[in-house]
């Protein structure tokens, strides 16, 4: 359970961490931040809508890639068909495309530079086109990177992602009474539209006492940046070794 009512000052004793990932995937996070000690809010920054559409041909289809679960829950979606291998970008991808009953699955356990990588070492450009279930908007050129290696990559976009229009009563609070004490970014998207939200609050001051952690240095500079050369006033702005949760989890302080 996250909490529903913010804590006083005094009440601020433990390392409170606002997660704002989609609900989708906020909730397996938020209860392996609670299992380590922490206080957890989450502020979901994209909802997820899952559009309609036809089964997919997979007749041509050599393998299926996959750039987020949300690109595998649309998918189980529209589908029930699971004979396909599965490339993904990073191991929680992964791990849902075995969820969904995928048994063949590779993790790039990176970003798209590293799903591109893997996918030219293990499949043949002859061998038929390349599937990628996206959303609306995609971070990275996959299918450049994939094209000039010589595959054909097909986007079908299966789901967008809606960003959130304001912050919540509860996270201003923390923020205007300094019982926040870090925000984990997973995506330059989630975190640019974070960053919108406080600027249209006036709350940029709030956010000196705030450490960041990012996944990537593509997300922190979206969580620093603002407007023409303006910069976010973190306490501090951490980013993961590697693009995957647990590095990020790894910058994590001790609960407390």
């Amino acid at each position: 359970m996250t909490e529903k009512q913010p804590a006083s000052t005094s009440q601020h004793t433990r390392t409170r961490l606002l997660v704002t990932r989609p609900a989708e995937d906020a909730e397996p996070l938020v209860r392996r931040l609670e299992a380590l000690g922490f206080a957890v809010a989450v502020e979901p920054m994209l909802s997820m809508v899952w559009l309609d559409g036809p089964e997919p041909d997979l007749s041509d289809v050599q393998a299926l890639l996959f750039t987020s679960a949300n690109g595998v829950r649309a998918y189980t979606k529209r589908t029930s068909r699971r004979d396909r291998p599965v490339q993904a970008v990073g191991d929680a991808t992964a791990r849902a495309a075995r969820a969904a009953g995928f048994a063949d699955v590779d993790s790039a356990s990176g970003d798209v530079y590293a799903l591109a990588g893997r996918v030219k070492a293990l499949r043949d450009p002859a061998a038929g086109t390349l599937l990628h279930v996206a959303g609306s908007k995609v971070a990275g050129d996959l299918a450049g990177l994939l094209g000039a290696a010589g595959f054909t990559l097909r986007r079908s976009v299966m789901y967008d992602a809606v960003p959130a229009l304001t912050l919540s009563g509860e996270t201003a609070t923390f923020l205007r009474t300094s019982t926040l004490d870090g925000v984990l970014f997973f995506s330059p998207r989630t975190a640019a539209s974070f960053v919108r939200l406080l600027a249209e609050a006036g709350m940029f001051d709030c956010c000196r006492t705030v450490d960041t952690f990012c996944l990537s240095p593509a997300v922190a500079e979206a969580a620093c940046a603002y407007g023409d050369g303006g910069v976010v006033p973190w306490k501090s702005v951490r980013v993961a070794a590697r693009p995957e949760q647990d590095s990020l989890l790894d910058l994590l302080p001790v609960a407390g």
